[in-house]
């Protein structure tokens, strides 16, 4: 479903630009938020839903989310503003967890089941009889019937029908799930094993019933914009194309500061420090042998599978400063009082903000997403808007970090290009099951002398959860933009 505007993610933007607006406009904001429900489902009918009572229960759950509040119990009488005056603040960090199953959503799918389709042609032969272990299948009038008591879920039925008329169901947040933290819970609906999870929200963006949701920050972010405090944005590489095709980098960092920004900064430009310290890293560490292989740590997604799934790589995981660390420390130099707010793709990068070591440095954390939502609560056009600021803070290498192979293709130039007589050996994973599948390599002592660069979203950050265009549309719109950069990559700064 990624690219597709379904109904999901058109419910989802509604949500965040009516969060949005409160914070922008309500004069009364428990009154409006209890009757924000009324104002999104006002027919007697049922879009979506077999109720419009339980479509309201959804949109109260989304809405507690998006203010950055929690959902409410299911076995306790919780109002849905309880919490709100807490949540009416111009800072607030994000409370784990961050991916939350909203239960009145949530459809219960089928977790692993093979059935038997309309396509069964009732063959002679029945090959899905003879291979099955269990005596799992039987036949009614002619047609195969999987017994779901006797179903062990091995797949050989479905392996072996002429007429691949069997079919095997998956949750799709299962099945989007690298690290296998989708399990069942109540009324066999999903629940995350937070333990296990590791927030890249490919879960979110795979449920067809949009019942997985993150918290977001988007209304104590303009409530400090509303306070007059100077807010300073950082925007990811994978922005390039993401609000327009007509919308170039010039008028994006236009727009955000007629939003209300003071400032505005690439995040490439910590991708260009990180290329530089990681190609040295790699020089002095890697390729002496003093240092089996180094991963990559601008990812958090993939530090917190290497360092949950893997503990025994952890010393190799770069410890140089994430692109949105280091850009939110040059920016606290050049602006000591301001906040500072990353706008990216990645709902993983709301838990690297809550880190007590990055607190002081990023103080929100938003996606394209719900950007979109402060920019239509707001009126703004971003497509209409004349540029007159110029986006020119990094270089080719940094700009490329937003898809997958990018970070490692940055590095590998700066080492070609500054350290010449060095042979420098790639390795990149997307996908957390890739980035299971390479880690194991490593641990096994398959990986020497490697750099390893993981991405948990398929595509790289142009894939995150909270993009707002296709995948392959991104990935052009980046590479673009780094191909048309004036310069290419970044100088070592003299020690």
């Amino acid at each position: 479903m990624r690219g597709i505007d379904t109904e999901v993610r058109k419910v989802r933007r509604r949500i965040f630009k009516e969060v949005a607006s409160l914070a922008y406009y309500s004069q009364n904001l428990i009154d409006d938020m209890e009757a924000l429900p009324y104002k999104l489902v006002n027919s007697d009918e049922s879009e979506y839903w077999e109720s419009i009572y339980r479509e309201r229960a959804v949109v109260r759950e989304r809405a507690r989310l998006a203010m950055g509040m929690s959902l409410r119990p299911e076995n306790a009488p919780v109002h849905m503003t309880q919490g709100v005056e807490e949540s009416n603040i111009a800072e607030k960090y994000y409370e784990p967890p961050l991916m939350q199953v909203i239960p009145s959503a949530c459809n219960a799918c089928p977790e692993n089941q093979y059935e038997v389709t309309n396509k069964c042609m009732g063959c002679l032969a029945h090959p899905c009889h003879e291979v099955c272990p269990r005596g799992a299948i039987s036949f009614k009038n002619g047609k195969s019937v999987i017994d779901q008591d006797k179903c062990i879920k091995c797949g050989k039925c479905k392996t072996v029908c002429p007429y691949d008329a069997i079919s095997h169901q998956v949750r799709p947040c299962a099945g989007a799930c690298g690290v296998g933290a989708i399990e069942s819970g109540t009324h066999g609906r999903a629940q995350i094993n937070n333990d296990k999870c590791v927030s890249c929200g490919m879960c979110m963006v795979s449920c067809p019933f949009g019942a997985i949701a993150d918290k977001s920050q988007i209304f104590q972010l303009i409530r400090a914009m509303q306070s007059g405090k100077k807010v300073v944005a950082q925007v990811a590489p994978a922005f390039v194309g993401q609000f327009g095709p007509k919308v170039t980098p010039d008028i994006f960092k236009t727009a955000l500061k007629q939003l209300g920004f003071h400032d505005v900064y690439e995040t490439a430009i910590g991708a260009d420090m990180g290329a530089l310290a990681e190609a040295k890293h790699y020089v002095e560490k890697v390729a002496t042998g003093e240092q089996e292989f180094l991963l990559t740590s601008c990812c958090p997604s993939w530090s917190m599978l290497a360092k949950k799934f893997f503990p025994e790589t952890i010393d190799s995981i770069s410890n140089e400063l994430t692109p949105m660390v280091a850009t939110a420390r040059k920016i606290k130099e050049d602006y000591p009082e301001a906040s500072v707010v990353f706008i990216g793709p990645c709902a993983a990068k709301k838990l690297e903000a809550m880190r007590r070591s990055v607190r002081s440095d990023v103080d929100f954390v938003i996606t394209f997403e719900e950007l979109v939502g402060m920019f239509e609560a707001k009126g703004l056009l971003v497509e209409e808007i004349e540029a007159i600021e110029t986006m020119e803070d990094a270089t080719g290498a940094g700009r490329g970090y937003g898809v997958a192979g990018g970070v490692a293709s940055a590095i590998e130039e700066c080492i070609q290009t500054y350290y010449p007589d060095v042979e420098v050996n790639i390795e990149h994973a997307e996908s957390l099951a890739e980035c299971k599948k390479v880690l194991m390599l490593a641990k096994a002592g398959k990986k020497k002398g490697c750099l390893i660069e993981g991405m948990a979203c398929p595509g790289g950050c142009v894939a995150g959860a909270g993009t707002n265009i296709p995948i392959v549309q991104a990935t052009k719109e980046v590479n673009t933009f780094k191909a048309n950069s004036k310069v290419k990559l970044p100088v070592p700064q003299e020690e």
